[in-house]
C-alpha cells in the first residue's frame, strides 16, 4: 500500500472541491507552516477529531555504539513531537486491524503453503 503524498492529497482535494491546485497546495502548505510554527514555541496543537500533536521533552538516557563495544555516551534531553490520535481516527484504524490481521493471516499460510511444497520436492528427490 502506497504512501499518501501531500501531492496527492492536492489532487484529491482539488477534484473534490473544484479548485485550482495551485491554490490547495497553497493552504495545504500554509496549514502545515502553522502547525510547525506553533509546535517549534512549544504549543500543542489540537485538531478535533484528527488529534493533537504535543511537544514534549525526552528524558536523558546512555546511549552505546554496538561497533565500538563498551563505549557509553549521554545522550541529553530533547523536545519531540508526540501524536494521540483522535477519537474518530482511533476507531477508523482500529477498525483496520481486523482487516490487516485477516490478510496477514493469509501470507503467512501461503507462506507456509510455500515452503511445505519445497520439502516435499526436496524430500522426492532424495
Amino acid at each position: 500500500m502506497p504512501n499518501l503524498t501531500k501531492r496527492d492529497l492536492v489532487v484529491k482535494i482539488s477534484n473534490e472541491t473544484g479548485m485550482v491546485q495551485h491554490q490547495v497546495f497553497d493552504v495545504i502548505q500554509k496549514t502545515l507552516d502553522h502547525i510547525t510554527t506553533a509546535l517549534s514555541t512549544g504549543q500543542d496543537v489540537e485538531l478535533r477529531n484528527f488529534g493533537v500533536f504535543q511537544v514534549r521533552l525526552s528524558k536523558a538516557r546512555v546511549g552505546r555504539n554496538p561497533n565500538i563495544p563498551g563505549s557509553n555516551f549521554a545522550i541529553p534531553p530533547r523536545a519531540t513531537v508526540k501524536f494521540k490520535s483522535g477519537k474518530i481516527m482511533r476507531r477508523d484504524v482500529l477498525n483496520l486491524s481486523d482487516t490487516m490481521k485477516k490478510s496477514s493471516t493469509k501470507k503467512t499460510v501461503k507462506a507456509t503453503g510455500r515452503a511445505t511444497t519445497a520439502k516435499k520436492t526436496a524430500n522426492s528427490n532424495n
